[in-house]
């Protein structure tokens, strides 16, 4: 698997697109003005206690109180207050030696909060959850530090290894080397992406991260709530950071600032991989130029097509998500068990890159095509599965039920990506909306598929001057590149009184074939 990074940077913020195999799979927006991000560090002021939700509302900034439940306090949460405490009431600028921090007992898995937070405490918190809608941001105690190798957890000396690591003697190694060289009071967690690595290279990161933390001791010397004390870096270090592997082939970046800061940070984790960073410097536009905006305006929208001529119907609700699978007019047989199997596959793969496209979370209900086999309802349950596992948030997916329909769940940590894939109607000056004339080529090509499928011959295209331009010059032209394929005459006629986005076809006997 390839994977390309471009980052598209406007005066509004930073977009963001992942591509694997030259598929769309990630599209992130950093604004300029944007707050409150995934991660950031605050110094919070508790407001409310409500010990029926078990929970406390913290003054972090934000227009609305952040959220903050019991279960997201962290076991340590008395040795983070005492520590909170101990940093604000430093001089600005000094600092105490942590490693003789001494750490608080652990608090019960299920206390009360007001048994915890009492006097309405400063509180050192991380956002969990962006703000969504008309919430708040939620937060957590369990303040963690991520590295490219390493993640640092404050307040224990546990030492963890991924699970997605599976050589017993490499999970060995990795401990002997974090045990030794890690500083007291400070956790770790070792990332997959420490597999095989040096004890120089994770000696390196277990550093940074360290000096991070000694910089958010720095920042909460004398500080008041409510204050920002460290931010996340920028999305396109944070990606690079968590998803940088052997399979990254290419990085193209449209902004000096940003391609300076890239190759600063790739020069720092990844010196290897200089050369696949690019500047993008062409008078096109960068997404247009790497097919990431056709893709966009075919992804988007309440109808997704797939190849086979099926597609799918994504509905939202207040309480969860609906996808619709639906048949399509190719068939790979004239077993209907079959093509039902072959056509919900081809769903499910798409249906599993929607979700990290969108960035859909809470309940997903999927109604697939019905079938009637056991042994297909689980290979399909079990492809979902292995498709869904590259997906970075936590999820769940649960077997078909009777009914047909797979239930999924999957974390939701920022607002749903939704994009209008509709354009002004040319012919109305704006009162209506039409498809994206981007994809109003391979609507044709799929439309002419299908016609020559059912045996149809000697077929006429007519749209508008505009369209009959585009199809029919240049050698060899689109017009001419389909008579090839299809090895019979096809024509395209120009009418001026079509819009821009409108095609019909005729036969032999110049009679409109209705679709």
């Amino acid at each position: 698997m390839t994977k390309e990074l471009i980052i598209n940077a406007t005066p509004q913020g930073v977009e963001i697109a992942l591509l694997e195999d030259k598929q769309l799979v990630e599209l992130h927006n950093e604004k300029v003005d944007a707050n409150f991000a995934l991660g950031d560090m605050y110094l919070g002021k508790v407001k409310k206690l409500i010990p029926g939700l078990n929970a406390a509302f913290v003054d972090v900034g934000f227009e609305k109180d952040a959220f903050l439940h019991y279960t997201d306090l962290s076991p340590y949460i008395r040795s983070i207050l005492k520590f909170t405490n101990l940093s604000v009431n430093q001089k600005k600028g000094e600092t105490f030696d942590f490693s003789k921090f001494k750490v608080e007992p652990e608090i019960l898995k299920t206390g009360k909060i007001n048994e915890v937070l009492t006097g309405k405490p400063n509180v050192l918190v991380q956002i969990l959850k962006e703000p969504i809608a008309a919430k708040g941001p939620r937060l957590t105690c369990e303040v963690s530090l991520p590295g490219r190798f390493v993640v640092v957890t404050p307040f224990n000396d546990i030492v963890a290894v991924s699970r997605k690591i599976h050589s017993g003697e490499e999970r060995k190694r990795l401990q002997k080397i974090i045990e030794a060289v890690k500083p007291k009071n400070l956790g770790v967690i070792v990332r997959t992406a420490a597999e095989g690595k040096s004890t120089a290279e994770l000696h390196e990161d277990l550093l940074t991260l360290e000096k991070t933390w000694k910089t958010i001791q720095m920042n909460l010397s004398g500080a008041v709530p409510p204050t920002r004390i460290l931010s996340e870096q920028g999305k396109t270090n944070s990606i690079l950071r968590d998803l940088l592997s052997p399979d990254f082939n290419k990085i193209v970046v449209n902004d000096k600032k940003i391609f300076t800061e890239t190759k600063s940070y790739l020069q720092k984790i990844a010196p290897d991989k200089l050369d696949i960073l690019a500047y993008h410097s062409g008078s096109n536009e960068i997404f247009d130029t790497h097919g990431v905006m056709k893709q966009i305006k075919a992804s988007f929208g309440k109808t997704v097509n797939m190849p086979s001529g099926a597609y799918l119907i994504i509905e939202h609700t207040e309480a969860l998500h609906v996808i619709d699978v639906n048949s399509g007019y190719k068939s790979v047989s004239n077993n209907q068990e079959e093509n039902a199997l072959e056509t919900n596959l081809e769903a499910a793969a798409e249906i599993a890159r929607q979700l990290r496209l969108r960035d859909l979370g809470g309940i997903i209900v999927v109604d697939f095509i019905d079938m009637k086999l056991m042994e297909n309802k689980k290979k399909l349950a079990d492809a979902m599965e292995e498709l869904m596992r590259t997906d970075r948030a936590k999820h769940s997916v649960l077997p078909i039920t009777k009914f047909g329909l797979m239930q999924i769940t999957r974390q939701r940590m920022k607002p749903e990506m939704n994009i209008n894939t509709s354009e002004l109607c040319p012919s109305c000056n704006g009162s209506g909306t039409v498809s994206s004339t981007l994809i109003m080529e391979d609507e044709i090509a799929k439309n002419l598929n299908y016609l020559i499928m059912q045996k149809h011959q000697g077929l006429t295209i007519i749209v508008h001057p505009i369209m009959h331009t585009y199809l029919t010059c240049g050698f060899p032209s689109r017009r001419l590149k389909w008579m090839w394929k299809y090895k019979q005459k096809i024509k395209i006629i120009a009418d001026t009184s079509y819009h821009l986005t409108e095609f019909r076809f005729f036969d032999n006997t110049d009679e409109e074939i209705k679709l």
